[in-house]
Protein backbone atom coordinates (compact mmCIF):
# COMPACT_ATOMS: atom_id res chain seq x y z
CA UNK A 1 0.00 0.00 0.00
CA UNK A 2 1.31 3.45 -0.93
CA UNK A 3 1.27 5.50 2.26
CA UNK A 4 2.86 8.64 0.77
CA UNK A 5 0.94 11.64 -0.56
CA UNK A 6 1.17 15.42 -0.99
CA UNK A 7 -1.11 18.07 0.55
CA UNK A 8 -0.52 21.54 -0.89
CA UNK A 9 3.26 21.11 -1.28
CA UNK A 10 3.56 19.23 2.02
CA UNK A 11 4.98 15.77 1.48
CA UNK A 12 3.35 13.27 3.85
CA UNK A 13 3.99 9.67 4.80
CA UNK A 14 2.00 7.55 7.25
CA UNK A 15 3.67 5.32 9.84
CA UNK A 16 2.21 2.80 12.28
CA UNK A 17 4.18 1.47 15.23
CA UNK A 18 3.33 -1.24 17.75
CA UNK A 19 4.13 -0.39 21.36
CA UNK A 20 3.30 -2.08 24.69
CA UNK A 21 0.18 -0.93 26.49
CA UNK A 22 2.07 -1.45 29.75
CA UNK A 23 5.85 -1.18 29.58
CA UNK A 24 6.08 -3.31 32.72
CA UNK A 25 4.56 -6.09 30.59
CA UNK A 26 6.25 -5.51 27.23
CA UNK A 27 5.11 -8.80 25.69
CA UNK A 28 1.47 -8.40 26.68
CA UNK A 29 -1.18 -6.25 24.94
CA UNK A 30 0.08 -3.90 22.23
CA UNK A 31 -1.19 -0.53 20.99
CA UNK A 32 -0.94 0.86 17.48
CA UNK A 33 0.53 4.38 17.33
CA UNK A 34 -0.02 6.51 14.23
CA UNK A 35 2.59 9.05 13.15
CA UNK A 36 2.32 11.31 10.11
CA UNK A 37 5.71 12.33 8.75
CA UNK A 38 5.58 15.68 6.92
CA UNK A 39 8.30 17.60 5.10
CA UNK A 40 9.00 20.00 2.30
CA UNK A 41 10.21 18.53 -0.96
CA UNK A 42 13.72 19.80 -0.18
CA UNK A 43 13.63 18.48 3.38
CA UNK A 44 12.62 15.07 2.14
CA UNK A 45 15.39 15.03 -0.47
CA UNK A 46 17.98 16.08 2.12
CA UNK A 47 16.60 13.68 4.76
CA UNK A 48 16.62 16.47 7.34
CA UNK A 49 16.62 15.45 11.03
CA UNK A 50 13.34 14.71 12.80
CA UNK A 51 11.27 17.03 14.99
CA UNK A 52 8.48 15.31 16.94
CA UNK A 53 5.31 17.30 17.65
CA UNK A 54 3.56 16.57 20.97
CA UNK A 55 -0.05 17.74 20.87
CA UNK A 56 -1.95 19.57 23.60
CA UNK A 57 -4.77 17.99 25.51
CA UNK A 58 -4.58 15.46 27.01
CA UNK A 59 -6.67 13.27 24.75
CA UNK A 60 -6.44 14.88 21.32
CA UNK A 61 -4.70 13.66 18.20
CA UNK A 62 -2.08 15.76 16.45
CA UNK A 63 -3.44 18.48 14.21
CA UNK A 64 -4.23 17.52 10.63
CA UNK A 65 -2.08 19.69 8.33
CA UNK A 66 -3.60 21.62 5.45
CA UNK A 67 -0.32 22.10 3.61
CA UNK A 68 3.11 23.64 3.88
CA UNK A 69 2.04 26.57 6.04
CA UNK A 70 2.02 27.91 9.61
CA UNK A 71 4.61 26.67 12.08
CA UNK A 72 5.17 23.57 9.94
CA UNK A 73 6.36 25.73 7.04
CA UNK A 74 8.98 27.34 9.28
CA UNK A 75 10.01 24.09 10.96
CA UNK A 76 10.29 22.31 7.61
CA UNK A 77 13.27 24.51 6.75
CA UNK A 78 15.34 22.49 9.22
CA UNK A 79 13.36 19.31 9.97
CA UNK A 80 11.17 16.51 8.84
CA UNK A 81 8.26 16.68 11.29
CA UNK A 82 6.57 13.74 12.97
CA UNK A 83 2.97 14.49 13.99
CA UNK A 84 2.33 11.94 16.73
CA UNK A 85 -1.19 10.86 17.62
CA UNK A 86 -0.65 10.15 21.31
CA UNK A 87 -1.88 6.79 22.58
CA UNK A 88 -5.65 6.64 22.82
CA UNK A 89 -6.25 9.52 20.38
CA UNK A 90 -7.31 9.83 16.74
CA UNK A 91 -5.72 6.88 14.86
CA UNK A 92 -3.64 5.55 17.80
CA UNK A 93 -5.77 2.81 19.41
CA UNK A 94 -8.48 5.42 20.18
CA UNK A 95 -10.28 5.54 23.51
CA UNK A 96 -13.98 6.37 23.72
CA UNK A 97 -17.20 4.90 25.09
CA UNK A 98 -17.43 2.66 22.04
CA UNK A 99 -13.98 1.10 22.43
CA UNK A 100 -14.30 0.75 26.24
CA UNK A 101 -17.81 -0.69 26.38
CA UNK A 102 -16.69 -4.28 26.96
CA UNK A 103 -14.61 -3.33 30.05
CA UNK A 104 -16.08 -3.00 33.53
CA UNK A 105 -15.38 0.12 35.57
CA UNK A 106 -12.22 -1.18 37.24
CA UNK A 107 -10.83 -2.46 33.95
CA UNK A 108 -11.54 0.90 32.32
CA UNK A 109 -9.73 2.73 35.11
CA UNK A 110 -6.74 0.39 35.02
CA UNK A 111 -6.52 0.78 31.25
CA UNK A 112 -6.86 4.57 31.26
CA UNK A 113 -4.25 4.98 33.99
CA UNK A 114 -1.64 4.00 31.38
CA UNK A 115 -2.32 6.98 29.11
CA UNK A 116 -0.47 9.81 30.86
CA UNK A 117 2.69 11.68 29.80
CA UNK A 118 5.05 9.01 31.17
CA UNK A 119 3.79 6.41 28.72
CA UNK A 120 3.46 8.91 25.88
CA UNK A 121 7.18 9.55 26.26
CA UNK A 122 7.89 5.82 26.44
CA UNK A 123 5.97 5.45 23.18
CA UNK A 124 8.04 8.20 21.57
CA UNK A 125 11.27 6.53 22.67
CA UNK A 126 10.07 3.16 21.39
CA UNK A 127 9.29 4.77 18.03
CA UNK A 128 12.63 6.61 17.94
CA UNK A 129 14.50 3.35 18.37
CA UNK A 130 12.44 1.68 15.66
CA UNK A 131 12.85 4.61 13.28
CA UNK A 132 16.43 5.85 13.81
CA UNK A 133 18.01 3.47 16.32
CA UNK A 134 20.50 5.31 18.51
CA UNK A 135 20.04 8.57 16.62
CA UNK A 136 18.64 11.64 18.38
CA UNK A 137 15.75 13.87 17.43
CA UNK A 138 14.23 17.15 18.62
CA UNK A 139 10.79 17.65 20.12
CA UNK A 140 8.20 20.42 20.36
CA UNK A 141 5.28 20.41 22.77
CA UNK A 142 2.20 22.63 22.67
CA UNK A 143 0.20 23.04 25.91
CA UNK A 144 -0.03 19.54 27.48
CA UNK A 145 2.64 18.62 24.94
CA UNK A 146 4.94 20.87 26.99
CA UNK A 147 4.19 18.72 30.04
CA UNK A 148 5.33 15.76 27.93
CA UNK A 149 8.52 17.65 27.04
CA UNK A 150 9.37 18.11 30.74
CA UNK A 151 8.71 14.40 31.28
CA UNK A 152 10.95 13.60 28.30
CA UNK A 153 13.76 15.73 29.75
CA UNK A 154 13.31 13.95 33.09
CA UNK A 155 13.21 10.39 31.85
CA UNK A 156 14.73 10.02 28.39
CA UNK A 157 16.91 13.02 27.54
CA UNK A 158 19.46 10.68 25.94
CA UNK A 159 17.26 10.63 22.84
CA UNK A 160 17.04 14.42 22.45
CA UNK A 161 19.01 17.06 20.57
CA UNK A 162 16.83 20.05 21.42
CA UNK A 163 13.40 20.76 22.87
CA UNK A 164 10.82 23.50 22.30
CA UNK A 165 7.71 24.36 24.33
CA UNK A 166 4.80 26.65 23.44
CA UNK A 167 2.33 27.59 26.18
CA UNK A 168 2.97 24.52 28.30
CA UNK A 169 5.44 24.71 31.19
CA UNK A 170 3.77 22.90 34.11
CA UNK A 171 4.39 23.14 37.81
CA UNK A 172 6.73 20.34 38.82
CA UNK A 173 5.41 19.86 42.35
CA UNK A 174 2.13 21.67 43.01
CA UNK A 175 -1.11 19.83 43.62
CA UNK A 176 -4.07 20.06 41.29
CA UNK A 177 -6.10 22.24 43.68
CA UNK A 178 -3.33 24.87 43.64
CA UNK A 179 -3.45 24.88 39.85
CA UNK A 180 -7.24 25.32 39.79
CA UNK A 181 -7.26 28.12 42.34
CA UNK A 182 -5.01 30.06 40.00
CA UNK A 183 -7.04 28.95 36.98
CA UNK A 184 -10.39 30.16 38.36
CA UNK A 185 -8.88 33.61 38.89
CA UNK A 186 -7.61 33.78 35.29
CA UNK A 187 -10.94 32.53 33.94
CA UNK A 188 -12.74 35.28 35.84
CA UNK A 189 -10.40 37.82 34.25
CA UNK A 190 -11.16 36.41 30.78
CA UNK A 191 -14.89 36.70 31.52
CA UNK A 192 -14.42 40.38 32.33
CA UNK A 193 -12.63 40.92 29.03
CA UNK A 194 -15.33 39.07 27.09
CA UNK A 195 -18.26 40.93 28.62
CA UNK A 196 -16.45 44.27 28.31
CA UNK A 197 -15.91 43.59 24.60
CA UNK A 198 -19.51 42.46 24.05
CA UNK A 199 -21.58 44.21 26.79
CA UNK A 200 -24.93 42.78 25.65
CA UNK A 201 -23.49 39.25 25.80
CA UNK A 202 -24.05 39.22 29.58
CA UNK A 203 -27.82 39.42 29.10
CA UNK A 204 -27.64 36.91 26.25
CA UNK A 205 -25.84 34.42 28.49
CA UNK A 206 -28.28 35.06 31.36
CA UNK A 207 -31.22 34.41 29.06
CA UNK A 208 -29.77 31.04 28.06
CA UNK A 209 -28.95 30.13 31.66
CA UNK A 210 -32.42 31.10 32.90
CA UNK A 211 -34.01 29.03 30.15
CA UNK A 212 -31.92 26.05 31.26
CA UNK A 213 -32.93 26.57 34.90
CA UNK A 214 -36.57 26.11 33.91
CA UNK A 215 -36.51 23.69 30.95
CA UNK A 216 -34.88 20.34 30.31
CA UNK A 217 -32.81 20.58 27.13
CA UNK A 218 -30.98 17.86 25.26
CA UNK A 219 -28.29 18.47 22.67
CA UNK A 220 -28.61 16.74 19.28
CA UNK A 221 -26.34 13.91 20.51
CA UNK A 222 -28.51 13.25 23.56
CA UNK A 223 -26.32 15.02 26.11
CA UNK A 224 -28.20 17.02 28.75
CA UNK A 225 -27.55 20.75 28.54
CA UNK A 226 -27.59 22.42 31.97
CA UNK A 227 -26.39 25.75 33.29
CA UNK A 228 -23.19 24.07 34.45
CA UNK A 229 -22.46 22.45 31.09
CA UNK A 230 -23.34 25.71 29.29
CA UNK A 231 -20.74 27.44 31.46
CA UNK A 232 -18.10 25.03 30.16
CA UNK A 233 -18.09 26.99 26.90
CA UNK A 234 -15.75 29.37 28.71
CA UNK A 235 -12.94 26.98 27.78
CA UNK A 236 -12.81 28.90 24.49
CA UNK A 237 -12.21 32.29 26.15
CA UNK A 238 -8.50 31.48 26.39
CA UNK A 239 -8.06 31.26 22.63
CA UNK A 240 -7.54 33.97 20.04
CA UNK A 241 -10.84 34.06 18.17
CA UNK A 242 -12.68 32.27 20.97
CA UNK A 243 -14.41 35.40 22.23
CA UNK A 244 -15.89 36.13 18.83
CA UNK A 245 -16.91 32.51 18.27
CA UNK A 246 -18.76 32.41 21.58
CA UNK A 247 -20.47 35.76 20.97
CA UNK A 248 -21.72 34.79 17.52
CA UNK A 249 -23.08 31.57 18.95
CA UNK A 250 -24.99 33.46 21.67
CA UNK A 251 -26.48 35.72 18.98
CA UNK A 252 -28.33 32.72 17.56
CA UNK A 253 -29.27 31.11 20.86
CA UNK A 254 -33.04 31.54 20.50
CA UNK A 255 -35.61 31.02 17.81
CA UNK A 256 -39.33 31.82 17.99
CA UNK A 257 -41.69 28.85 17.53
CA UNK A 258 -45.47 29.45 17.68
CA UNK A 259 -44.89 32.74 19.42
CA UNK A 260 -42.59 31.29 22.08
CA UNK A 261 -38.79 31.55 22.34
CA UNK A 262 -36.85 28.33 22.62
CA UNK A 263 -33.20 27.39 22.22
CA UNK A 264 -32.42 26.99 18.54
CA UNK A 265 -31.14 23.83 16.92
CA UNK A 266 -28.26 25.87 15.48
CA UNK A 267 -27.21 26.90 18.99
CA UNK A 268 -27.55 23.40 20.44
CA UNK A 269 -25.60 21.91 17.55
CA UNK A 270 -22.84 24.49 18.06
CA UNK A 271 -22.65 23.62 21.76
CA UNK A 272 -22.30 19.92 20.87
CA UNK A 273 -19.36 20.68 18.60
CA UNK A 274 -17.65 23.09 20.99
CA UNK A 275 -17.91 20.75 23.98
CA UNK A 276 -16.20 17.63 22.66
CA UNK A 277 -15.98 15.59 25.87
CA UNK A 278 -18.21 12.92 24.35
CA UNK A 279 -15.81 12.29 21.48
CA UNK A 280 -12.55 12.89 23.40
CA UNK A 281 -13.12 11.40 26.86
CA UNK A 282 -9.42 11.14 27.80
CA UNK A 283 -9.52 14.87 28.55
CA UNK A 284 -12.33 14.38 31.07
CA UNK A 285 -10.68 11.30 32.59
CA UNK A 286 -7.08 12.44 32.85
CA UNK A 287 -7.02 16.23 32.80
CA UNK A 288 -6.61 16.47 36.57
CA UNK A 289 -4.26 13.50 36.80
CA UNK A 290 -1.65 15.25 34.63
CA UNK A 291 -0.77 17.11 37.84
CA UNK A 292 -0.83 14.05 40.13
CA UNK A 293 2.36 12.53 41.51
CA UNK A 294 1.79 10.07 44.35
CA UNK A 295 -1.45 11.85 45.33
CA UNK A 296 -5.04 11.84 44.10
CA UNK A 297 -6.86 14.69 42.37
CA UNK A 298 -10.10 13.91 44.21
CA UNK A 299 -12.00 16.17 41.79
CA UNK A 300 -9.78 19.16 42.56
CA UNK A 301 -11.56 21.71 40.36
CA UNK A 302 -14.93 20.72 41.83
CA UNK A 303 -13.62 21.05 45.38
CA UNK A 304 -12.18 24.50 44.64
CA UNK A 305 -15.45 25.61 43.03
CA UNK A 306 -17.50 24.32 45.97
CA UNK A 307 -15.25 26.09 48.48
CA UNK A 308 -15.35 29.75 49.45
CA UNK A 309 -12.75 30.41 46.77
CA UNK A 310 -15.02 30.52 43.71
CA UNK A 311 -18.70 31.04 44.71
CA UNK A 312 -19.09 33.65 41.96
CA UNK A 313 -19.29 30.86 39.37
CA UNK A 314 -22.56 29.49 40.78
CA UNK A 315 -25.47 31.02 38.87
CA UNK A 316 -28.97 31.10 40.38
CA UNK A 317 -30.85 33.69 38.32
CA UNK A 318 -31.07 37.15 36.74
CA UNK A 319 -30.04 39.05 39.87
CA UNK A 320 -26.57 37.52 39.65
CA UNK A 321 -23.71 38.06 37.21
CA UNK A 322 -23.20 35.15 34.84
CA UNK A 323 -19.69 33.70 34.47
CA UNK A 324 -18.40 30.99 32.19
CA UNK A 325 -15.99 28.43 33.61
CA UNK A 326 -12.90 27.23 31.77
CA UNK A 327 -10.59 24.26 31.37
CA UNK A 328 -11.95 22.29 34.32
CA UNK A 329 -13.48 18.85 34.73
CA UNK A 330 -16.32 18.16 37.17
CA UNK A 331 -17.83 14.88 38.40
CA UNK A 332 -21.35 15.76 37.18
CA UNK A 333 -20.05 15.72 33.60
CA UNK A 334 -20.14 11.92 33.83
CA UNK A 335 -23.86 12.17 34.62
CA UNK A 336 -24.77 14.59 31.83
CA UNK A 337 -22.61 13.83 28.76
CA UNK A 338 -24.16 10.86 27.03
CA UNK A 339 -20.89 9.10 26.14
CA UNK A 340 -19.34 9.75 29.55
CA UNK A 341 -22.20 8.16 31.48
CA UNK A 342 -21.04 4.55 30.89
CA UNK A 343 -17.59 5.56 32.16
CA UNK A 344 -18.63 7.16 35.46
CA UNK A 345 -17.29 4.41 37.72
CA UNK A 346 -13.90 4.55 36.05
CA UNK A 347 -13.82 8.34 36.47
CA UNK A 348 -14.49 8.03 40.21
CA UNK A 349 -11.76 5.40 40.57
CA UNK A 350 -9.23 7.55 38.74
CA UNK A 351 -10.14 10.63 40.80
CA UNK A 352 -9.47 8.63 43.97
CA UNK A 353 -6.26 7.03 42.71
CA UNK A 354 -3.40 8.15 44.97
CA UNK A 355 -0.49 6.07 43.65
CA UNK A 356 0.15 7.87 40.38
CA UNK A 357 3.85 7.54 39.45
CA UNK A 358 6.14 10.54 39.67
CA UNK A 359 6.39 12.44 36.40
CA UNK A 360 9.38 14.71 36.95
CA UNK A 361 12.84 14.10 38.36
CA UNK A 362 13.89 17.39 39.91
CA UNK A 363 17.57 16.42 40.15
CA UNK A 364 17.73 15.42 36.48
CA UNK A 365 16.00 18.65 35.43
CA UNK A 366 18.32 20.69 37.62
CA UNK A 367 21.20 19.26 35.61
CA UNK A 368 19.46 19.14 32.22
CA UNK A 369 21.88 19.32 29.27
CA UNK A 370 19.33 19.39 26.42
CA UNK A 371 19.03 22.93 24.98
CA UNK A 372 15.40 23.95 25.51
CA UNK A 373 13.44 27.06 24.50
CA UNK A 374 9.93 27.92 25.67
CA UNK A 375 7.33 30.52 24.72
CA UNK A 376 5.49 31.70 27.85
CA UNK A 377 2.33 33.72 27.28
CA UNK A 378 1.58 36.34 29.93
CA UNK A 379 -2.18 36.21 29.35
CA UNK A 380 -2.44 32.42 29.08
CA UNK A 381 -5.74 31.32 30.65
CA UNK A 382 -4.79 27.65 30.88
CA UNK A 383 -1.18 27.68 32.12
CA UNK A 384 -0.28 29.97 35.02
CA UNK A 385 2.69 32.17 34.15
CA UNK A 386 3.91 32.25 37.74
CA UNK A 387 4.05 28.47 37.94
CA UNK A 388 5.72 28.35 34.52
CA UNK A 389 8.46 30.73 35.58
CA UNK A 390 8.84 28.89 38.88
CA UNK A 391 9.54 25.72 36.90
CA UNK A 392 11.83 27.48 34.44
CA UNK A 393 14.08 28.45 37.34
CA UNK A 394 14.48 24.78 38.23
CA UNK A 395 15.39 23.47 34.77
CA UNK A 396 18.93 23.97 33.50
CA UNK A 397 19.46 25.05 29.88
CA UNK A 398 15.85 26.27 29.56
CA UNK A 399 15.49 29.67 27.90
CA UNK A 400 12.14 31.46 28.08
CA UNK A 401 10.59 33.96 25.72
CA UNK A 402 7.89 35.81 27.65
CA UNK A 403 5.38 37.60 25.46
CA UNK A 404 1.99 39.31 25.71
CA UNK A 405 1.35 39.03 21.98
CA UNK A 406 -0.45 35.69 22.02
CA UNK A 407 -3.10 33.66 23.74
CA UNK A 408 -2.72 29.96 24.42
CA UNK A 409 -3.20 29.01 20.76
CA UNK A 410 -0.44 31.29 19.52
CA UNK A 411 1.24 28.55 17.51
CA UNK A 412 -1.96 28.14 15.49
CA UNK A 413 -2.36 31.89 14.96
CA UNK A 414 1.23 32.91 14.18
CA UNK A 415 3.21 29.69 14.21
CA UNK A 416 5.87 30.84 11.75
CA UNK A 417 6.93 33.72 13.99
CA UNK A 418 6.80 31.69 17.20
CA UNK A 419 8.76 28.72 15.90
CA UNK A 420 11.32 31.01 14.25
CA UNK A 421 11.82 32.82 17.56
CA UNK A 422 12.28 29.62 19.57
CA UNK A 423 14.51 27.97 17.01
CA UNK A 424 16.64 31.07 16.79
CA UNK A 425 17.07 31.17 20.58
CA UNK A 426 18.90 27.85 20.39
CA UNK A 427 20.46 28.00 16.95
CA UNK A 428 21.28 31.63 16.27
Amino acid sequence: MNNSYIINELHCRDHYFNVPLDYQLPNDKQLSIFVREVASEEGLAKQLPYLVYLQGGPGFGAGRPSGLDGWIKEAAKNYRILLLDQRGTAKSSPINAQTLRYFDGQQQADYLSLFRADNIVRDAECIRQQLIGDGKWSIIGQSFGGFCVLRYLSAASIGLKQAFITGGIPSLTRRAEDVYKATFKRVQDKNKLFFAKFPHAQQMAKDVADYLLNDSVQLPNGTLLTVESFQLLGIHLGMTGGHEELFYMLEQAFVEVNGKAELSFVFKDSVSRMLDFDSNPIFAFLHESIYCQEFSSNWAAHRVRESDYAPQFDYAGQQQEFLFTGEMVFPWMFEQFVNLKPLQQAAELLAAKDDWPMLYDLDVLKNNTVPTAAAVYREDMYVDINYSLETAERVANLKTWITSDYDHNGIRIDGETIFSQLHGMLNG
